[in-house]
């Protein structure tokens, strides 16, 4: 999400409030705010969920709805949606090898 310089604050402020809730609705399991190492007012919810009902579900809710009607005045530019499903879980990624890279 991209955001006006002049509303950040404010976005800032939505989300402190609106995080516990989104965090506590049935199936979220993970929430955290990103923000872009090199463009301060590009943000990024990262989230986990239970299963994709779940997060249809979030999307569907008075909670969704009310936090995107608030936030939505806010952007400097059009938002972003991404899911992703996971290829390699990083339990079932093996630990590199001790030996040195042969030379090329």
């Amino acid at each position: 999400m991209t955001f006006r310089p002049d509303t950040l604050d404010a976005f800032l402020e939505q989300f402190d409030a609106s995080a516990p809730k989104i965090r506590s609705f049935p199936g979220c399991l993970h929430l955290e705010l990103w923000r872009d190492a090199d463009a301060p007012v590009v943000c990024t919810t990262y989230s986990h969920w239970k299963n994709e009902a779940a997060l249809e579900q979030y999307r569907e809710s008075d909670l969704f709805r009310s936090t995107w009607r608030t936030v939505k005045p806010l952007f400097g530019d059009q938002p972003v949606a991404h899911s992703y499903a996971v290829l390699r879980p990083a339990d079932a990624i093996g630990t590199a090898s001790s030996d040195p890279p042969a030379d090329r």
